[in-house]
Protein backbone atom coordinates (compact mmCIF):
# COMPACT_ATOMS: atom_id res chain seq x y z
CA UNK A 1 0.00 0.00 0.00
CA UNK A 2 1.56 3.59 -0.71
CA UNK A 3 1.37 5.76 2.40
CA UNK A 4 0.11 9.43 2.08
CA UNK A 5 3.98 10.62 1.98
CA UNK A 6 4.60 8.55 -1.21
CA UNK A 7 1.58 9.76 -2.87
CA UNK A 8 2.37 13.42 -1.84
CA UNK A 9 6.05 13.11 -3.43
CA UNK A 10 4.86 11.37 -6.74
CA UNK A 11 2.38 14.16 -7.55
CA UNK A 12 5.29 16.50 -6.85
CA UNK A 13 7.72 15.30 -8.96
CA UNK A 14 5.14 15.01 -11.85
CA UNK A 15 4.52 18.72 -11.13
CA UNK A 16 8.49 19.04 -11.61
CA UNK A 17 8.85 16.99 -14.59
CA UNK A 18 5.87 18.61 -16.63
CA UNK A 19 7.51 22.14 -15.92
CA UNK A 20 11.12 20.86 -16.90
CA UNK A 21 9.10 19.11 -20.12
CA UNK A 22 7.63 22.76 -20.64
CA UNK A 23 11.27 24.39 -20.67
CA UNK A 24 12.28 21.82 -23.44
CA UNK A 25 13.84 19.75 -21.36
CA UNK A 26 13.71 15.74 -21.43
CA UNK A 27 13.04 13.29 -18.61
CA UNK A 28 15.50 10.22 -18.93
CA UNK A 29 14.91 8.73 -15.11
CA UNK A 30 12.69 8.67 -12.50
CA UNK A 31 13.25 7.66 -9.07
CA UNK A 32 16.67 6.45 -10.03
CA UNK A 33 18.61 5.16 -7.27
CA UNK A 34 21.81 2.96 -6.74
CA UNK A 35 23.50 1.30 -3.18
CA UNK A 36 24.49 5.16 -2.75
CA UNK A 37 20.92 7.13 -2.91
CA UNK A 38 17.84 8.38 -4.97
CA UNK A 39 17.03 10.90 -7.61
CA UNK A 40 14.30 12.27 -8.21
CA UNK A 41 14.36 13.13 -11.81
CA UNK A 42 17.38 13.02 -14.41
CA UNK A 43 16.73 15.19 -17.28
CA UNK A 44 18.66 16.37 -20.61
CA UNK A 45 18.68 20.47 -20.74
CA UNK A 46 20.27 20.31 -24.44
CA UNK A 47 23.37 18.01 -24.08
CA UNK A 48 23.81 18.38 -20.19
CA UNK A 49 22.88 15.90 -17.79
CA UNK A 50 20.83 17.50 -14.84
CA UNK A 51 19.96 15.65 -12.04
CA UNK A 52 17.40 17.48 -10.39
CA UNK A 53 16.24 17.08 -6.42
CA UNK A 54 12.45 17.78 -5.95
CA UNK A 55 11.38 19.36 -2.47
CA UNK A 56 7.41 20.23 -1.95
CA UNK A 57 5.67 22.04 1.31
CA UNK A 58 1.76 21.88 1.54
CA UNK A 59 2.27 24.39 4.53
CA UNK A 60 4.93 27.02 5.72
CA UNK A 61 5.47 25.26 9.12
CA UNK A 62 8.55 23.86 8.64
CA UNK A 63 10.18 26.62 5.97
CA UNK A 64 10.47 26.96 2.37
CA UNK A 65 11.09 23.29 0.53
CA UNK A 66 14.51 24.60 -0.94
CA UNK A 67 15.48 25.04 2.70
CA UNK A 68 15.36 20.62 3.12
CA UNK A 69 18.13 20.37 0.52
CA UNK A 70 21.29 20.59 2.74
CA UNK A 71 24.92 20.11 1.94
CA UNK A 72 25.32 16.70 2.76
CA UNK A 73 22.05 15.58 0.47
CA UNK A 74 23.35 17.47 -2.76
CA UNK A 75 26.60 15.31 -1.92
CA UNK A 76 24.51 12.16 -1.71
CA UNK A 77 23.15 13.30 -5.12
CA UNK A 78 26.39 14.09 -6.70
CA UNK A 79 27.74 10.71 -5.57
CA UNK A 80 24.57 8.69 -6.54
CA UNK A 81 24.54 10.72 -10.30
CA UNK A 82 28.92 9.98 -10.41
CA UNK A 83 27.51 5.90 -10.14
CA UNK A 84 24.77 6.78 -13.04
CA UNK A 85 27.00 8.26 -15.30
CA UNK A 86 29.92 5.48 -14.67
CA UNK A 87 26.81 2.67 -15.49
CA UNK A 88 25.63 4.67 -18.80
CA UNK A 89 29.02 5.50 -20.30
CA UNK A 90 28.78 8.83 -19.75
CA UNK A 91 31.26 9.60 -17.62
CA UNK A 92 32.93 12.62 -20.02
CA UNK A 93 29.41 14.71 -19.82
CA UNK A 94 28.30 18.04 -18.37
CA UNK A 95 25.93 17.47 -15.54
CA UNK A 96 24.50 19.55 -12.90
CA UNK A 97 22.55 19.30 -9.85
CA UNK A 98 19.09 21.23 -9.67
CA UNK A 99 16.05 21.56 -7.07
CA UNK A 100 12.65 22.07 -8.01
CA UNK A 101 10.92 23.85 -4.93
CA UNK A 102 7.43 23.72 -4.95
CA UNK A 103 4.79 25.85 -2.85
CA UNK A 104 1.49 23.49 -2.51
CA UNK A 105 0.40 25.92 0.05
CA UNK A 106 0.13 28.73 -2.99
CA UNK A 107 -2.88 29.15 -5.19
CA UNK A 108 -1.90 27.73 -8.10
CA UNK A 109 1.30 26.16 -6.49
CA UNK A 110 4.73 28.21 -6.94
CA UNK A 111 7.59 26.27 -8.77
CA UNK A 112 11.27 28.07 -7.87
CA UNK A 113 14.04 26.31 -10.24
CA UNK A 114 17.32 26.46 -8.48
CA UNK A 115 19.86 25.78 -11.49
CA UNK A 116 23.47 24.41 -10.82
CA UNK A 117 22.94 24.35 -6.70
CA UNK A 118 25.98 21.92 -6.68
Amino acid sequence: MVDARRIFGNSSEELAANYLIDLGYKIIERQYSNKLGEIDLIALDGREIVFVEVKARKSKEFGYPEEAVTPHKLRKIGNTGLVYLRANGLESSDYRIDVIAIEFYESPPKVTHLKAVY
